[in-house]
């Protein structure tokens, strides 16, 4: 006997009718449908694949194949296929002898990175009859789809909602009194420290250039709970600052994902290096900065914001 759909409410078929609408609306417009992703002879699988591989060191196939939801024999044969180019090479993993971690070689990497700047081209291509207000909301309400899509937490339940958003009229104001307010009630640094931040963001928003700089503002519950800056130094280097989240909104991965995006930014457009120079006692936040990677390179004592004995550190990160 064929069991049946249960009839759904009118409201839920409408939901429906829109999301496999918008669905076919952005494969048309992000080219999902030609027979090659990005002009190229490769399906979205193997470029994504690829990305992988470009951006994650010291991945195995079955991490590969976990977080992209793959059959591990498609996989395992898209592999064979790049190994047979000679676009990836294979090490023992230290922490499992009996598995190996997957690297671009340097020719998969010369076959990859016209894919990428062809893929942001084509997003650049599509954002430039988009106003910046426009811009705006969309990369908010993407966020906000991301967001309330993302797969559940381990326990089960839902992780509390937060977006990431541009930085907009408001913003900044908001960083520098906040910056002000908290190091002061957490590590008694002076207003002098206030007016540093209030340097940092005014230079920022005089210079700023969005081809390779970024503010992100993290909301929950439509207020603000967290900042990151992402600011050029030169053409291979950038610098992140200005790393905050508000005390009722730690232990969400904000911080952490605050990071995450300006890391992959910057990969994006192209830098070689990233900097940021912190104090050694703000614990929380160099553990993030280890966990994304960065390496200390330097400690240097002063005085400063009316505290005496502090440790500045600088960590730098190779993209």
């Amino acid at each position: 006997m064929t069991a049946q759909a249960h009839p759904r409410p009118k409201e839920a078929a409408g939901v429906i009718s829109t999301v496999r609408s918008f669905n076919r609306f952005y494969t048309r417009q992000i080219g999902l449908l030609q027979q090659g992703l990005l002009d190229s002879a490769f399906s979205l699988t193997e470029v994504r694949l690829l990305y992988e591989l470009a951006h994650r060191e010291g991945v195995t196939a079955s991490e590969l194949a976990a977080d992209l939801n793959l059959d591990p024999g498609y996989l395992s044969r898209m592999l064979a296929k790049f190994e047979k180019f000679g676009w990836i090479a294979r090490k023992p993993s230290p922490a499992d002898r009996r598995q190996s971690q997957l690297l671009l070689t340097g020719k998969g990497m010369a076959n990859f990175r016209p894919l990428e700047e062809r893929s942001n081209r084509q997003v650049e291509q599509m954002l430039e009859r988009v106003s910046v207000g426009d811009q705006e909301q969309l990369v908010t309400a993407m966020r906000a789809i991301e967001q309330i899509l993302a797969p559940k937490s381990a326990s089960g339940t839902e992780a509390p909602p937060y977006l990431l958003r541009a930085h907009r009229p408001g913003d900044m104001g908001w960083v520098v009194f906040r910056h002000g307010v908290l190091y002061s009630q957490e590590y008694r640094y002076d207003e002098r420290f206030e007016a540093l931040v209030a340097e940092i963001v005014a230079e920022f928003v005089r210079n700023f250039d969005p081809k390779c700089e970024r503010c992100w503002i993290a909301e929950r519950n439509e207020e603000r709970v967290g900042s990151v800056y992402l600011v050029r130094k030169s053409a291979a280097i950038s610098k992140l600052r200005l790393l905050l989240v508000e005390p009722s909104a730690r232990g969400l991965g904000i911080g952490r994902r605050l990071v995450e995006e300006c890391i992959r930014f910057a990969r994006q457009v192209g830098y070689k290096k990233m900097m940021l120079w912190t104090q050694n006692e703000l614990k929380a936040a160099r553990g993030i900065y280890q966990q994304a990677g960065f390496q200390l390179v330097g400690q240097e004592k002063h005085d400063s914001w009316g505290r005496k004995g502090l440790v500045a550190e600088t960590w730098e990160l190779k993209l």
